[in-house]
């Protein structure tokens, strides 16, 4: 069966990563919630897509207890998911200005999101995050995220990749997801999980290809979709 998995929490109708968002989500009946975390001044781990905040400042230049009120901690938006399974992305990409090679941030969630066990799996865009993680903590689910195109070669280099550093699972663009890749994902013992798909006839398509979780704003519409 392919699991729903809710974008940001319900973010088409309520605002993204936040604990209304989640437990909007939970409401809806997904099979789990995908949400960010970024790192604050003092170590703690806030759910938030951008490297800043609205308001201008760099989140990694901010205390926790000065996060406004709607930015939550990763602890507290893990209590508003329940039981579901929730997807932390480690937001570390190179090129961002919060960007911490020391990959701290890697290092601060295993021992939260550890006594889930299956409930959690931690994807990044930056393989060293995820590479690290897997270090920490093995039983620790990870997925490696990427964007490309539906390429043969690429697709095989991408899963191939992951299966050589231990990731359970690889987390491909909707429109990277090809049979192939399918196929080879699951013949090297790699979850699908794909992201970010609205359209009921794509989540039906990606459904029928056999990907194991989709990523949707519109978790309700999708489980519509597939008939659940």
């Amino acid at each position: 069966m392919t699991l729903v998995f809710a974008h940001r929490g319900a973010s088409a109708v309520a605002p993204e990563n936040t604990l209304l968002a989640f437990e909007t989500a939970v409401a809806m009946g997904a099979d789990g919630i995908e949400l960010d975390v970024r790192r604050t001044l003092d170590g703690g781990m806030a759910v938030h897509h951008d490297a800043h905040l609205a308001d201008g400042r760099l989140l990694c230049e901010v205390a926790t207890a000065d996060l406004p009120d709607h930015v939550p901690s990763l602890p507290d938006a893990l209590a508003a998911c329940g039981d579901l399974v929730v997807n932390v992305e480690i937001k570390n990409w190179p090129r961002d200005p919060d960007h911490d090679p020391a990959l701290v941030l890697a290092e601060a969630v295993v021992p939260i999101l550890a006594p889930l066990g299956v409930r959690a799996i931690v994807s990044s865009f930056n393989l060293a995050d995820v590479d690290r993680v897997r270090a920490l903590d093995p039983a620790v689910p990870t997925g490696a995220l990427a964007t490309f195109g539906p390429d043969a070669d690429v697709a095989g280099r991408f899963v191939d990749r992951a299966r050589r550093r231990g990731h359970t699972a690889v987390h491909p663009h909707h429109g990277a997801v090809t049979p192939h890749l399918v196929d080879l994902a699951h013949a090297a013992g790699l979850r699908v999980n794909t992201w970010t798909v609205d359209d009921p006839d794509r989540i039906r398509q990606l459904a029928a290809l056999g990907v194991d979780a989709i990523v949707t704003n519109v978790p309700d519409a999708a489980l519509a979709a597939l008939g659940r």
